[in-house]
């Protein structure tokens, strides 16, 4: 059932008229946050609003905007963070005051309103927080039998700890990137089937995973683990995520480790972070879990969320991109509570703005599977794109973008995109 409150209400409009069209991704019930630039302003925090930002420095320097001193003034969101719970949640309702239709104090005050509004057009988004450390998981369902079924066999295709715990690795936070950086096609080891002995080249199997994220806003202490019941409070909001992945090179060095240089060449993210209170009204139930989960990671009422994702390819030149997988957040298995608590349950510290990825959102049909790994069966029957061309995986030049929303009555809460534009390798030298 749908839980609203006073700023995710469907009859709320806004002044800024953008931010009422019915297909906005950023109405006045979502206000998500960033950091931008222009071309005469230092890096600093904002609010998305239709097609504007709303620039919080500013509003907080003209005294519209109560909060601590200076936190938005600054190239990351990690200390407002770090401030917790009640001054998130004091700051959303502020500014959604502050932009409701019938509110004057800004709308009024056209000195201040012409210097916190900036169009998102002239804007340059940048990586929205700074990120101590980063955790993949494998926490759907579909996707990790539709893998296994290609590896292994049917039969087999989940191991018997996938059941048991959500499944995850420690990530590379250090090449976490923001949509619209290019992404180098890495070079690495690849095992031919033909050889004895791996060769080094150019990844010829490049993928993406359609993914969401979410962002640690308040910490455990080394030591210390974060119950589950508990976990939802510990999260400040969530992005897309796009896993790059070099499958050849995956297939060779991951025995008995995992994932290697496979992963760690690039994580892209979308720019705007959709707190918890915004998706709080597209709350639904979780796929059901069997065997029943050990003590630690149950939970009670609804954990998942209706957020309706898409993945897209635009090849190099082409006019026109082609939309080859439409999948939802709801059908992943472990919930982000259930993560989290899994995550820490060994006494691992987690600090403020650390990353944690759903792993590949995959739902049950052909057309909702989010990599390509999966819907080209390992590349043995390549989709047909709009311009015509085939693609098995990822060609230099092809343009990958992502794009993911929670649809309400009327209105929509959108997380933007989340693109990365495939540069050629490194000459092999």
């Amino acid at each position: 059932m749908a839980n609203f409150d006073s700023t995710t209400a469907p009859a709320l409009k806004s002044w800024v008229d953008s931010a009422n069209a019915a297909d906005c991704e950023f109405p006045i019930q979502n206000l998500p946050y960033g950091v931008f630039r222009t071309a005469n302003s230092a890096p600093r925090v904002g609010v998305a609003i239709g097609d504007q930002i709303l620039d919080l420095a500013v509003l907080a320097e003209a005294g519209l905007l109560k909060c601590e001193a200076g936190v938005f003034a600054r190239p990351r969101l990690n200390d407002f963070i770090a401030l917790g719970r009640d001054a998130w949640r004091s700051v959303r309702e502020q500014v959604s005051a502050l932009l409701s239709r019938d509110n004057q104090a800004l709308q009024g005050n056209a000195a201040v309103r012409d210097k916190v509004l900036v169009p998102q057009a002239d804007a340059a988004m940048l990586l929205p927080v700074e990120v101590p450390g980063y955790t993949d998981f494998y926490s759907s369902k579909e996707h990790a039998t539709n893998v296994g079924a290609l590896f292994r066999d049917a039969k087999n295709a989940l191991l018997p700890n996938w059941s048991e715990l959500p499944i995850g690795y420690n990530g590379r936070a250090s090449s976490v990137i923001v949509s619209g950086t290019p992404v180098r096609r890495p070079n690495g080891q690849i095992k031919l089937p033909d050889q004895e002995r791996p060769i080094f080249g150019a990844c010829r199997k490049l993928d993406i995973e359609l993914e969401t994220a979410f962002i640690v806003g308040v910490p455990n202490a080394l030591g210390d683990s974060i119950p589950c019941e508990e976990a939802e409070q510990h999260i400040f909001g969530m992005v897309l995520l796009n896993d790059w992945s070099a499958r050849d090179l995956q297939a060779w060095e991951y025995v008995p480790l995992g994932p290697f240089n496979a992963k760690t060449f690039a994580t892209s993210i979308s720019p705007w972070i959709v707190t918890m209170d915004a998706i709080e009204p597209f709350r639904t139930a979780q796929p059901a879990q069997s065997p029943e989960p050990l003590s630690y990671l149950r939970q009670s009422g609804e954990h998942a969320f209706d957020i309706q994702l898409e993945a897209q390819i635009k090849p190099q030149g082409a006019q026109k991109a082609t939309t080859f997988a439409r999948s939802n957040f709801k059908y992943m298995y472990w919930s982000m509570a259930q993560q989290l608590a899994h995550h820490t349950v060994s006494g691992c510290n987690t600090r403020v703005g650390d990353l944690m990825g759903s792993g590949t959102l995959s739902g049950p049909t052909r057309d909702s599977l989010g990599a390509l790994l999966e819907l080209t069966y390992n590349g043995r029957e390549p989709i047909t794109l709009e311009t015509g061309e085939k693609r098995a995986f990822i060609e230099d030049g092809d343009e990958l973008t992502l794009r993911g929303w929670a649809q309400g009555a009327g209105y929509r809460v959108g997380f933007g995109s989340c693109v990365g534009t495939i540069l050629p390798a490194h000459p092999v030298k």
